[in-house]
Parts: C-alpha cells; structure tokens; sequence
C-alpha cells in the first residue's frame, strides 16, 4: 500500500494527468507537484513537475499494479501514464514532423515498442499498452496543433484553447479515456466568428488531432493525420455544383460527367473530420442532405443508388451570427444536429483589448511564418520547430530578430494607433505585417474606418430614444441568443449573472 504522503502527492499526480494543459488548473496543479518546500525557487518548471514525478516513482522501487489495492492502483496508474508519456515527448514531436513530411502513407513508428513494453512492464496488459500510446500520440498532436496555431496570451484566446481542448477530449478526460474517444464522431461542432479570426485554422486542429488506432504488428498507426481533414468553402462554388463536390458523382450523372468523382465524404478518413466553410450558404436542399449524413451517418452519389458510411467528424463555421443565420433561411433542425458544441472565436479586437502586448506576440508569430523561424522566443520544453528555414546573416541573430518585431509593432501601432478595430482580424494582421516590410507603414483598412462614423449615425437611428437600460437588455439578450450562456454574458458585460438572467428575460423597449 502506498503512504499517505505518497497517496496524497500521486492524487495530485492524477489530477494533473487529466486535467486540461490550457487552462490554470494544469499550471496550479504542476506547481504544486514541483514545489519543493526545502527549495530556494519560487516558481517550478515544468521540467521540475517531471523530474519529481520521476523521482518519486523511483523511490517506489519496483511495483506491479495488479497486486495493489484498487485506490491506489489508479493511483499509480495515472502516475505511470503520465511519466511514460512525457518521457516519450521528444519522439512523439520527432514522429509528428516525419509524418507531416511523408503525408498521406502512415509511417513506421519503431520505438513504440519501447513505449508500449514501459507500460507492460508496470503491469498494463499487451492491449492496454497499444491503446495508450495511440492516445498518447493523439494527446501530443492536439497540444501542437493547438498551442502552435492559435497563439495568444490574451484571457479569451487561453478560454478558446482550453474549449478547443475539450472538443476533442471532452471535460472529463477519464470519461473519455474509457468509453467515449470511441464515440466522437457523434459530437458535430459549429465554430461562429468574423472573417480572419482563425476559424479554418481551429477545424484543422480538431480535425488532424482524433484518435487513430495503433497496429502493433505493423508498427503504423492505420492512418496519417494529415489524411484526417478535409474542407470546402461552400460560397466558393455555384449551387449546381456543391452537392457532387460534398457527395461525389457517378459517371454519366449530369452533362459533362464523363468520369466519376469522389465527394468530401468519400476523401475524409474515418479518423478526421470534414470542415464545412460558410455553412450559411448551403440552400435548403442542400442542408437536407447534410443533416442526413448528421442523423444516419450515411449519403449517396450525385446520380448513383449506393449507399455509403462517413464515419469521421463534421466541423461547420459561419462568418454570420446565430441570429442572423436562423432569420434567414438556415434550417432549426439542421442547426440542432449541428450544435453538439458552439465555440466563438475571439475576434482580433477583443484579444488586444484584454492583453495590448498580444500585438508583439502575434507580430513574432507572422514574421518566423514569413521570414524563418529565428524570429521567435527561445523553445520551451514542449515546443516544436515548424520551420527549417533561416533568416539572412544580417538578421539571423535573437537581437535582430527581436529588433525586427519591434520595428514592425512601431510601424503599426504608429500608424494605425491603439483604437484601430482590425475588421480583418488576424488575417488583415499578417497582411499588414507584410506591408510594413516593403513599405515601412501600414495604413489599416481605409475603408473600413470611413464608414465608422456613418456606422455610428446608422446606431444612432436604430437605438433612437431607448433607455440605458432597455439598451443593456438588449445587449444582454442579443450576447445570450449568440453564445447560450448567462455565465459568458455576464463576462462579456461584467455585469452579474442574475442581473443578465433578469435583462435577458425582460421585454426589450420599442424606439419611440
């Protein structure tokens, strides 16, 4: 049996091996795992969290798991899991980048047996063993692909990590662990925000980031991830079209049809996901055939009789907001088996609003993207290099690179200023950051800004003589009909929940 000191430090152990990575918990819990109270640091690394989960499995000396008591055999089992998995980091980004360069081919992975024989050898079994490094493989890929493309130290960019993180895993890890990583592809996702907010770039993560099962025989996964997301801009093709591309087409189905072709659905792996882009602009009939697909998992060719399986995810993204959508002509039962989880990018705005220095941070982002990846702060321990490339000599060193951001912060917040709206969001960011490397300015969108003062007349008209507080009522309940939640109103308006609850519930006041 364990001590009570150990029992009480492997709980902590546990609750950090399923608590989400984005959020603060993961970080007060680490904290306290790596604090020694006879240590001179104030605050512990991650690094430190490791190496005393190490440590004090080693002192346990030799252990089977089968032969203790079950509390604390869960215990321990958490413990090993997360030693094993974070001992297995390096290769796990190691095998991610190769799997990136050889694409839709699975590739072999042989130090899994390495992995998977570290996990028997403290009593897993054989198949609990391949499981768990196939999860520990997906829980590696969704922490990159998240972290490292959705940057942002603002508090709405953490919540829409941590969000991220819990479409994928579900809140409750354990639950997912045991039965329902099975079952994602039931969970559909409905992703709202503005245009240039990263809304393609969230579907990728999700979509390139599920389980895949592990052959041990092989020593391959049974599929690539870069095979497990496929995406169609809806407004991108004309009506005639949309149903053979989402569905596919039999050979001789329409005029023109001289070959068959396959559809999105036939193209996704059934360890991925399909993004649907503006799904405001799928017509009625379209949005019929889709909902089949949501309620039975199944969809014919354009033209053919065969019925097939799609066994993936869908992710849906809109640029509109819920209200406008469902007053036009986007249908209630489409939307219902389309809202499993509705996440709300922040937008551009919002994000500098809460944290000016996220400017700086986004800006260093663009620039390794565009210029090479010395452009950056140093790697920490869980960081991946995304990039072989290199600057040119005369800026090839952390200064110049430090030098260059802030020579293109300068530029912006100089010429834009602090109060600038970015309508383009993240989008217009990296275009701006490209103009201020030819041009040395960036102007904003003109446009955009000239209709600001016309915006504010045409609110004026709208709102006319409403009372502050029909105002906020509406404001309440416009914020409410779009996220769902009193709680995120609350936030939103920094007013109570329970002064939300009565705005949201009030009448609204008609303009005299």
């Amino acid at each position: 049996m364990l001590s009570v000191e150990d029992r009480a430090f492997f709980t902590l152990v546990s609750e950090a091996a399923f608590t989400n990575p984005f959020g603060d918990a993961r970080a007060r819990l680490d904290q306290t795992i790596a604090r020694d109270a006879h240590s001179a640091k104030r605050h512990a690394t991650i690094a430190d969290t490791l190496r005393t989960v190490s440590s004090r499995l080693a002192q346990l000396g030799r252990f089977d798991l089968s032969r203790l008591p079950d509390d604390d055999r869960r215990l321990l089992e958490d413990a090993v899991l997360f030693d094993v998995f974070h001992a297995a980091i390096g290769r796990l980004d190691a095998l991610i980048q190769e799997q990136r360069a050889a694409g839709d081919a699975p590739v072999q992975v042989p130090f899994s047996r390495e992995v998977i024989k570290a996990l028997v050898d403290a009593g897993f079994s054989a198949s609990e063993g391949v499981r768990y490094f196939a999860l520990f493989f997906q829980l590696r890929r969704a922490f990159l692909f998240i972290d490292e493309s959705l940057p942002g130290a603002s508090a709405s960019m953490q919540r829409f990590r941590e969000r991220l993180w819990c479409n994928l895993f579900t809140h409750d890890a354990r639950l997912y662990a045991r039965t329902l990583g099975r079952r994602m592809e039931d969970f559909s996702t409905f992703i709202i925000g503005e245009t240039g907010t990263g809304k393609g770039t969230a579907a990728a993560a999700i979509g390139r980031a599920a389980f895949i099962p592990f052959d041990e025989k092989t020593e391959r996964f049974a599929a690539s991830f870069e095979k497990g997301f496929v995406s169609i801009n809806l407004s991108q093709f004309p009506e005639t079209l949309i149903e053979s591309e989402l569905f596919g087409h039999t050979r001789g189905a329409f005029t023109g049809a001289a070959t068959a072709h396959e559809g999105l659905f036939s193209r996704c792996s059934a360890y991925g996901a399909v993004f649907l882009d503006e799904i405001g602009e799928a017509s009625p009939p379209v949005q019929v055939k889709l909902l089949r697909v949501l309620q039975e998992r199944a969809f014919s060719p354009v033209g053919g009789h065969d019925i097939l399986r799609f066994r993936g995810r869908v992710v849906a993204a809109t640029n509109r907001t819920l209200g406008e959508l469902r007053r036009g002509s986007f249908r209630d039962d489409f939307y219902y088996r389309l809202c499993s989880d509705v996440i709300v990018v922040p937008t551009l705005r919002e994000r500098l609003a809460e944290e000016p220095r996220e400017l700086g941070a986004l800006v260093r982002v663009i620039l390794r993207r565009i210029v090479g990846d010395a452009v950056t702060s140093q790697p920490t321990e869980f960081s991946v290099r995304t990039s072989t490339q290199r600057l040119p000599p005369s800026v090839n060193s952390e200064r110049d690179a430090e030098e260059h951001v802030i020579e293109v912060v300068g530029a912006i917040e100089r010429d834009v200023g602090a109060a600038y709206a970015w309508p383009g969001n993240v989008r217009e960011l990296e275009q701006g950051v490209r103009r201020v490397l030819l041009t040395g300015h960036y102007e904003g969108d003109t446009s955009a800004r000239a209709g600001a003062a016309t915006d504010d007349f045409e609110l004026l008209d709208l709102v006319g003589d409403t009372t502050v507080k029909g105002l906020t009522a509406r404001y309440c309940r416009a914020l409410y009909a779009r996220h769902g939640s009193y709680e995120e109103v609350a936030r939103r308006t920094g007013l109570d929940r329970r002064t939300v609850k009565a705005h949201v519930g009030r009448a609204v006041e008609v303009p005299r």
